[in-house]
């Protein structure tokens, strides 16, 4: 079973995958496969960019439970996908310390937003979103465990709509 792990940057995924690693799960990692299968195809602001059909074309994992951590594994034909999500406001500092240039934190932030990644990890069948914001790494992993084992309802998606909560902010940010 291939679960992947995915989020918009700054989400919590390497973290949790670490975790995950050290509890004993298999866990790969998206741009480590791709190095690995010579599926770059080239680099952006020091971001190289995956060939993510020919890669999903290569990887092979054989048989068990892998999870497959990063940004794109939702485009390797995943059994289950994970999205990991965080407020839009908290990521925008959370990148700006990792020391992202404004640009690169904008569009993460929108994308974070307007649910990019959930978007497109709809296309899979059977998809979860587990909110990081207020969580401490270790909780987003006994939280993945928990949809592991087929008790994760609480974590389908719809329940996360970072526009009404932002909106929300604005109007009271207007009234003061």
């Amino acid at each position: 079973m291939i679960v992947a792990l995915t989020g918009t940057p700054g989400t919590g995924k390497t973290t949790v995958a670490e975790i995950l690693k050290k509890r004993g799960y298999r866990v790969e990692s998206v741009n480590e496969l791709a190095e690995q299968l010579d599926c770059i195809i080239g680099e952006e602001d020091d971001s190289k960019i995956v060939d993510t059909e020919m890669l999903a074309e290569k990887v092979n994992f054989g048989e068990g439970l892998v999870i497959v951590e990063g940004h794109l594994s939702h485009h390797l034909d995943p059994d289950i996908v994970i999205v990991l999500r965080c407020n839009p406001l908290v990521l925008k500092e959370k990148l700006g310390k990792k020391g992202w240039n404004e640009e690169k934190i904008l569009e993460n932030v929108e994308a974070e937003i307007v649910d990019a990644i959930l978007v497109e990890a709809l296309e899979c069948d059977d998809v979860y979103e587990i909110d990081t914001t207020r969580m401490k790494p270790e909780e987003v992993a006994d939280a993945v465990e928990k949809i592991l084992k087929g008790e994760g309802e609480e974590f389908r998606p719809g329940r996360i709509d970072w526009i009404s909560e932002i909106a929300d902010r604005i109007d009271e940010l207007m009234r003061k």
